[in-house]
């Protein structure tokens, strides 16, 4: 490097630490052509353009940069972000796979590979390349609160929770991103660290700055509606007067949605439900991105119903999973096929045979076992959760998929569930318990000595795992006329991207539903566990006989605290699922029969249900 040269550089990296990057860029242009080519020159020229927004041009400075140095990583690195902001998004992938290939331990790529991704919607690429990150460097808290992102919208809940670990005590962010921290942390279930998040926000710069303050105001309402806390919802509601709403700039689509979803929402609580029509119509009317819109087309379709509009209803419904398959698409392509099974059948393929040459061992009686409830979803699970977890013998866990994680380890190791079942050994399954012990123990470090309540509805496919770890637990079915199943799926916003496709189509759903229910009772067939039949229609007309019959299956002397459900349920603040406000009511006949009133659009699948209606003792 000339004097000349050297004297260049240092004047631009004064000018660029003392943050210049105008000078920076003014000084390059007036190099001469060998000192502009000089690479320290070129470095701080790149960085400034990508400073004040000129991102084409940071582009090709920093493309020459590794077309000079190709062994640089930092190089392609910044290339690829630069190609990123300029929209260039296949040169951006490019330079960040050969920046990559030449520092694969690197985590700030495989975050920015994981950002790229992100931006692509090629979310299960994204979700990948985040968790590399945070293998890499557990403590890049960005890439964590972007992993957890990424895992949040394919519906993978057990590495979300893994990523937002002690969320709690991260730096506070940028308004934009707390929002999204805050959503994540309420669907755990930690209220108070969503609010933690949203109260230590950093916000923009006037008048930005109050364009957040709406949404987060909305966001409290939202947070607190979901965890049945009305009066601190109406409170923090006043927080935003429509008429403010009204005022935002044509830019603040996104704010004013916001405000009129957290209006509906409060007026279905109070059961205003035209006046909640007409919000979420105001909501859709707003450009917003694909999750609020399908939200509010759920929400129109649901003040709807409870109008007597049912053919409105039943409009609104489709648009909103029209909306939830362009979600899914981006996550799970392949259960699109029209031959696609979007509920896993994970034991089909079980040789029952094989069951009576499992090798005998060991394993917990019935009040060191978990209960375990399941069914097909809607069928009332949450309803009879909330009645055993009003009884200060049992402990829920809210909705968990660890008997899935634990087939999941299985194969992980090169086990075939479930076949490989036979061939555990007592050491095998203690560990199997012992994986699953720790995962309750997180969620519930204070279970002591009451048991257990795993609800999980889809876990009645898994089975052969329960009776291999489990053989002595007590297993409750639950029940509901499969019609008024399929109509609540159909009117639930489900975030599992498989669930999504699921319910996208009643043809899909009926299917799903006996493929579930055949398996079901294969296994029964084949194990004869200790279950339950818990049917819906029967609790709701007979409820105190009902109590009375579930605590004689579970061996409890007095049932009478779980008839106290309501109030329970209503003092729990979170419940994961759709039915949160549902079971703070308590019992009454109006979910029964519910299908009745859009017959017309269950007709078609009457045949694939039928055979299910009749099993299971009910009627058209």
């Amino acid at each position: 490097m000339s004097t000349t040269t050297a004297e260049l550089a240092k004047t631009m990296a004064d000018a660029w630490n003392t943050g210049q990057a105008e000078r920076v860029i003014a000084l390059a242009a007036r190099a001469a052509p060998a000192d502009a080519e000089d690479e320290d020159v070129l470095v701080l020229l790149g960085l400034a353009q990508q400073a004040t927004g000129r991102h084409p041009q940071a582009a090709a400075t920093f493309r020459r940069l590794a077309q000079m140095r190709p062994d640089v990583s930092a190089y392609w690195n910044n290339l690829a972000v630069a190609c990123r902001q300029a929209g260039d998004l296949p040169a951006s992938e490019q330079a960040l796979l050969t920046a990559l290939s030449l520092a694969p331990d690197d985590a700030e790529l495989h975050y920015n590979l994981g950002l790229l991704y992100t931006q692509q919607r090629h979310w299960l690429l994204a979700r990948q390349s985040l968790l590399d990150a945070v293998h890499l460097a557990p403590h890049f808290i960005e890439a964590r609160l972007q992993a957890a992102y990424a895992c949040y919208v394919c519906g993978d809940n057990t590495h979300q929770e893994t990523m937002l670990s002690g969320a709690v005590d991260w730096p506070a962010q940028p308004a934009e991103q707390a929002l999204v921290l805050s959503a994540m942390l309420s669907v755990q279930g930690d209220l108070d660290a969503a609010l933690r998040t949203l109260a230590h926000a950093q916000f923009p710069a006037e008048p930005a700055a109050r364009v957040m303050r709406l949404r987060i105001a909305a966001q409290r309402v939202l947070l607190y509606e979901r965890n049945n806390q009305i009066g601190a919802a109406q409170n923090e509601l006043q927080q935003l007067p429509p008429e403010a709403l009204d005022a935002l700039p044509a830019d603040a689509e996104q704010a004013r949605a916001d405000g009129w979803r957290a209006h509906a929402a409060m007026a279905m609580r109070r059961g205003a439900y035209a006046e909640a029509e007409a919000l979420y119509r105001r909501v859709l009317a707003c450009t917003i991105d694909d999750e609020s819109q399908a939200s509010a087309a759920f929400g129109l379709a649901s003040a709807r119903d409870r109008q007597g509009q049912y053919p409105e209803a039943w409009q609104a419904l489709q648009k909103a999973h029209a909306t939830q398959l362009d979600i899914a698409r981006n996550v799970v392509p392949e259960l699109l096929a029209t031959d696609s099974r979007p509920l896993q059948v994970t034991g089909s393929n079980f040789e029952y045979g094989t069951h009576a040459d499992w090798k005998p061992l060991s394993s917990p009686d019935s009040r060191q076992s978990p209960v375990f409830v399941v069914g097909f979803p809607r069928s009332g699970t949450t309803l009879l959760e909330q009645m055993l977890d009003a009884h200060p013998d049992f402990r829920s866990m809210d909705e968990r998929a660890y008997i899935h994680d634990l087939i999941e380890s299985m194969e992980l190791v090169g086990q075939h569930y479930p076949a490989d079942l036979a061939n555990l050994t007592q050491q095998d399954a203690d560990q199997l318990r012992g994986v699953y012990r720790r995962m309750v123990g997180e969620v519930l470090p204070d279970l002591g000595e009451r048991r257990l309540v795993d609800k999980n509805p889809l876990n009645m496919l898994c089975l052969p795992m329960i009776m291999r770890l489990f053989p002595h637990a007590r297993i409750i079915l639950c029940l509901r006329h499969p019609c008024d199943v399929l109509l609540s799926c159909s009117m639930q916003p489900f975030r599992s991207p498989a669930f999504m496709v699921l319910c996208s189509s009643l043809q899909r759903l009926a299917q799903g539903y006996a493929s579930a229910f055949e398996q079901w009772y294969r296994d029964v067939d084949a194990f004869a566990p200790h279950v339950l039949e818990w049917r819906y229609e029967s609790v709701v007309s007979q409820f105190d006989d009902q109590v009375a019959r579930l605590g004689q299956f579970l061996e409890t002397a007095d049932a009478s605290p779980m008839a106290r459900f309501a109030e329970h349920a209503r003092d729990k603040r979170f419940i994961s699922t759709p039915s949160y406000a549902q079971v703070t009511e308590g019992v009454h006949r109006k979910a029964v029969g519910r299908w009745q009133n859009y017959r017309e659009q269950l007709e078609p699948v009457l045949p694939v249900l039928r055979p299910w209606i009749d099993r299971l003792g009910y009627t058209e």
